[in-house]
């Protein structure tokens, strides 16, 4: 597998707020309104708004406009890569970087 180590890095930099751990907990129950994920916090509109753009730029949720309202929901397979490198990361695999050809000599 071949690990994408900076697009993966802003993912997780995206994941090391509690409150984007929070959003990514409540939309794990399917898509939400703005409105919906808004009552869990004690921020305002704008706060949300800038916290989903990280997401979103992320790749991690995925919006669609229905009217006046925003609809947020994750974005499953990007999700799921995420959680593929994770594993591959801390997992000792057969194509793993510590396999280099290059044996360290030092004694």
């Amino acid at each position: 597998m071949n690990l994408n180590y900076d697009d993966n890095a802003k993912i997780i930099k995206a994941l090391s707020d509690s409150n984007r751990l929070k959003i990514i907990d409540i939309l794990s129950c399917g898509e939400r309104c703005a409105c919906d994920i808004l009552e869990h916090f004690e921020f305002t509109q704008p706060t949300l708004s800038h916290h989903m753009k990280v997401l979103m730029d992320c790749g991690l949720v995925e919006s669609r406009k229905e009217g006046l309202w925003s609809y947020y929901s994750l974005n499953n397979s990007n999700c799921n890569k995420l959680i593929l490198f994770l594993m591959n990361l801390m997992t000792d695999t057969d194509d793993c970087i510590c396999k280099d050809k290059h044996k360290c000599e030092c004694k």
